[in-house]
């Protein structure tokens, strides 16, 4: 078997973050994600899990230390160029509506320049990956789609050009509790097969433990790590 890399794929250094001067939402984190695992932030609405997820992205910058992310800080980067290697799913999905669901999924390769033919058969692999069959759902809009299928969109969509990382904001939790049952158990499938390094926020004990391989819990912008043995 190949020897794994050990480099963290994320790495918070004493970051902080906080707005206009304020109390920190963030404070003095330190954290490494490696390569391949799920983390799953598990903690209260407000405790900063979020804003830990947002400052992978770029879409905040830290007040203080530095994240990194492919060992290099974010700042650093292209803010696009990070964005579109990292697959991003929020609650509800966040498709464009007046996007069919095949313009959706292709939206960062069409953006990447792939050619037509890359484009439709990569759009294609995904929508069978996450359980829509592209001849009946590829040329729906999102308003014909039940809420499981606009987040089995999202999941295609944040996949679509092979990022090595997924940032996943409470995927589920706006869902009833069948469908979002079925979805926990597919998606954990899904990973295991994908083999991506995997960030989830929840605030679900029953969902962290399901899907992470790593548990950090997080308050007052804090963080201090859990294997499933812990709970």
């Amino acid at each position: 078997m190949p020897r794994k890399n050990h480099t963290p794929l994320v790495e918070f250094r004493d970051v902080s973050y906080a707005v206009n001067g304020g109390r920190p939402i963030i404070d003095r984190l330190s954290l490494q994600v490696a390569q391949g695992e799920t983390l799953v932030l598990l903690g209260e609405s407000g405790c900063g899990k979020t804003t830990t997820l947002r400052l992978v992205n770029r879409l905040l910058a830290p007040s203080a230390g530095e994240v990194l992310v492919e060992g290099k800080a974010t700042t650093e980067w292209d803010a696009i160029r990070l964005r579109r290697r990292t697959g991003y799913v929020i609650q509800e999905a966040g498709l464009f509506p007046h996007f069919t669901v095949a313009e959706n999924v292709a939206l960062v390769p069409s953006l990447e320049k792939w050619d037509d033919d890359r484009i439709a058969n990569r759009v294609s692999e995904l929508l069978s990956l996450v359980g829509l069959d592209p001849k009946i759902f590829s040329d729906r809009y999102p308003r014909e789609l039940s809420g499981g299928q606009k987040q089995r969109v999202g999941v295609a969509r944040a996949l679509a050009a092979d990022p090595p990382l997924l940032l996943m904001d409470e995927p589920f939790g706006a869902l009833d509790p069948l469908t979002r049952a079925s979805l926990q158990k597919e998606f954990a499938e899904l990973k295991s097969r994908l083999e991506k390094t995997v960030i989830f926020v929840t605030h679900d004990v029953r969902e962290a433990l399901l899907l992470g391989s790593r548990i950090a819990l997080m308050e007052t912008g804090r963080i201090g790590s859990k294997s499933h043995k812990d709970f």
